[in-house]
């Protein structure tokens, strides 16, 4: 059995493929250098004008001498959670060349404490990008009181 494609189906057929490009987009946050746990609480909290209100989680991208070189909201979720996908953080840290990252995220309830879920997604990211030879250096749960870092309670090596 032969089977035909008519010209004009064939070309309306046809997938068109796009192209990917590195661009940054300069904004009015500052560079500087994160130290410690209080560093990466202090500088993430400028992305957080909802803290009470959706979680959101972030992506802070370092570079070897732990200065910032840009971040990323990863995703926006309700008031009892979000979902954050690997492959988009590890595509975000390709693009950016990042050799280091900060994790950071609030719950709206006021809760400094990790959830089960929490603390899996931190394993998971880290073992993901171990892969790239990136590390995750903190983190931070975020409320409008206070922070839980994770590296300051020994959940992150």
């Amino acid at each position: 059995m032969k089977s035909y494609i008519i010209p004009e189906i064939q070309n309306k057929m046809s997938k068109k493929i796009v192209t990917f490009q590195l661009k940054k987009t300069i904004t009015e946050y500052v560079s500087v250098q994160i130290g410690s746990s209080l560093d990466s609480y202090n500088y993430m909290k400028q992305f957080y004008d909802d803290i009470d209100v959706q979680e959101s989680f972030y992506l802070l991208l370092l570079n070897r001498a732990q200065k910032t070189l840009g971040y990323v909201k990863i995703s926006q979720g309700g008031i009892t959670g979000t979902v954050v996908d690997k492959l988009i953080i590890a595509k975000y840290v390709v693009d950016s060349l990042a050799k280091t990252v900060i994790l950071a995220h609030n719950h709206p309830s006021g809760q400094l404490m990790p959830s089960e879920a929490d603390i899996n997604i931190t394993r998971g990211v880290t073992d993901m990008l171990k892969l790239f030879d990136v590390s995750v250096m903190e983190h931070i749960i975020m409320t409008s009181d206070g922070y839980y870092s994770f590296c300051d309670n020994c959940l992150i090596n």
